[in-house]
């Protein structure tokens, strides 16, 4: 059987998604192929207790908020039903057993809070947003969301060597390259302060002793504190929905159940790809929101050996873990303000941090991992029944292949697998650590559910090991080097075959519900 559109896709993530419905508003039609039974990839909403909708992977949008994508589809996702809310508060801090520290989106405000834990250190974030969206804003957010090898970024790398010279962007490369302990030891004088922003980096898959971590969680931190964190009002896949509206109003279509077997190659131009023995044709373009090693590895078996090579390897970082309570009654933090953010911290120190990450790194299960404990009942009240609440709780600090426990208390599988008794055991781990921040907490849950690292990968096969992000996201593959260094045209998100280009969390720019090299590829395939 055939099929013929003008942009066939593989996957329905947020990049799949935002790609398709830009080409559908700009008059194509596409087909996007899904292997599971729902669209949306890692954007899932259920009900997992009655009356309690979470948002079951993704929950968070300001990347996409800001993004190039919505900038175009605002109007056309609001006609749809799509409604981003917001809370006055931002993130938050709760050490356990100790001091909490709550934000709001004013940045401001920021400046005042942490210049009441020590003098310095609001003016040193100030300084450094200042620094990020100022002077650096052109050269940062150029080079980390646009097109590698583009005539923009050439012109934007020229003229900011003309404004700042060979040493100036020296400069700004050691900046970029700096780690957030280097970074924070320097220029923080609370261990508060740099307790409250080193989780940051972790959302975007690196340690606080990693090369660009300064850069990524400065850039979160600030980023997060002045524009907030929406929510898609009563749930993520409204999203979804809207944008299958988009595409399908436009003569598109998105399938669900449909595994793509192959894509189909001739003469070195991709021409549609096979599904069992049916055969999605494209006029335009074949998309493929896929891991390097779908792509190279599965997906088009006549490569060159030597692209399959360097999908071996790329390399999966550490492992992601969610845990979900509906409650039947706010919690009490200890630290009341809490109540109202959207996402807060829950570690004892930047150092906890770093630790964990070690831990992980290495097999260890974490004694005291961090947790990001997202509360969408204080952005969304249609959330959770009248007097009820939800907690999101996120962990990224572990181990996808399980060598031993740092506590000593968990039984460790032979096989090195995740199974039901480790990730009930990490579950107890963490009611017991959130006990140390909201006392009793336990006694208002009516239901958990739980997704361990293998529960991660077998819901998306993208997340391989558990990585939320579809890949370490050290230098040496991220950005530009995204998935990896092997030509220019792997680095941009375009493939050795005409026609094929490749998205997802694993191409440039990289992991984040931003859909921008969903957005990079729609505007490549617009100019073909």
């Amino acid at each position: 059987m055939q099929h013929r559109s003008d942009v066939v896709i593989i996957g329905s993530g947020i990049n799949s998604l935002s790609c398709a419905a830009l080409l559908a508003n700009r008059g194509l039609s596409v087909t996007v192929l899904e292997r599971n039974p729902i669209a949306g990839g890692c954007i899932r909403t259920e009900v997992l207790f009655p009356g309690f909708t979470h948002d079951v992977f993704s929950s968070w949008y300001p990347l996409f908020v800001g993004s190039a994508t919505y900038a175009e589809l605002k109007d056309p996702l609001a006609t749809a039903g799509v409604q981003f809310v917001s809370s006055p508060y931002t993130t938050g801090l709760a050490i356990p057993n100790g001091a909490g520290v709550a934000l709001r989106q004013d940045m401001a405000d920021t400046v005042q809070r942490l210049n009441h834990l020590a003098p310095h250190d609001g003016d040193a974030i100030s300084a450094a947003a200042s620094q990020l969206f100022g002077n650096d804003a052109a050269l940062v957010f150029g080079l980390m969301g646009g097109a590698p090898y583009s005539w923009e970024t050439t012109k934007l790398l020229f003229s900011s060597w003309r404004q700042r010279g060979v040493d100036g962007m020296m400069a700004f490369a050691s900046h970029a390259l700096e780690n957030f302990r280097r970074w924070s030891e320097r220029e923080l004088n609370h261990d508060l302060t740099r307790a409250l922003i080193a989780p940051w980096v972790l959302h975007s898959g690196l340690g606080p002793d990693e090369a660009s971590s300064a850069l990524i969680g400065k850039l979160t931190f600030c980023a997060v504190t002045a524009g907030g964190m929406p929510v898609v009002q009563g749930g993520s896949y409204e999203l979804v929905k809207a944008f299958i509206s988009i595409i399908e109003q436009a003569g598109g279509q998105v399938i669900t159940n449909k595994h793509v077997d192959q894509i189909l190659v001739e003469n070195n131009t991709a021409k549609g790809v096979r599904v069992g023995d049916e055969h999605y044709y494209a006029q335009h373009a074949v998309v493929a929101n896929v891991t390097p090693n779908q792509l190279y590895e599965q997906l088009l078996p006549s490569i060159d050996t030597s692209y399959q090579a360097q999908a071996k390897a790329y390399r999966y970082g550490r492992g992601g873990m969610q845990i979900h309570f509906a409650l039947n009654a706010k919690p009490t933090w200890l630290h009341e303000e809490l109540i109202h953010v959207p996402l807060v911290h829950v570690t004892e120190s930047m150092e906890q941090v770093c630790a964990s990450v070690v831990e992980a790194n290495n097999g260890w299960l974490p004694a005291k991992p961090t947790l990001g404990v997202g509360q969408p009942v204080a952005v969304d009240p249609t959330r959770a029944p009248d007097g009820g609440w939800i907690l999101w709780v996120q962990m990224q600090e572990l181990p996808t292949h399980l060598r031993a426990d740092c506590a000593g208390q968990i039984a460790i599988p032979e096989d090195g697998r995740w199974n039901e008794a480790v990730k009930q055991a990490m579950v107890e781990r963490v009611k017991q650590r959130l006990e140390t921040v909201m006392p009793n907490f336990s006694q208002l849950i009516v239901g958990e559910k739980a997704y361990s690292p293998a529960d991660l990968e077998l819901a998306n096969i993208n997340l391989v090991g558990g990585d939320p992000y579809s890949g370490v996201c050290s230098p040496d593959q991220f950005f530009f080097m995204r998935p990896f260094a092997g030509s220019s045209k792997t680095r941009t998100g375009q493939t050795p075959i005409a026609r094929l280009h490749h998205i997802g969390a694993s191409v440039h720019p990289g992991p984040g519900l931003g859909g921008q090299s969903g957005y990079l590829a729609a505007q490549r395939i617009k100019k073909s």
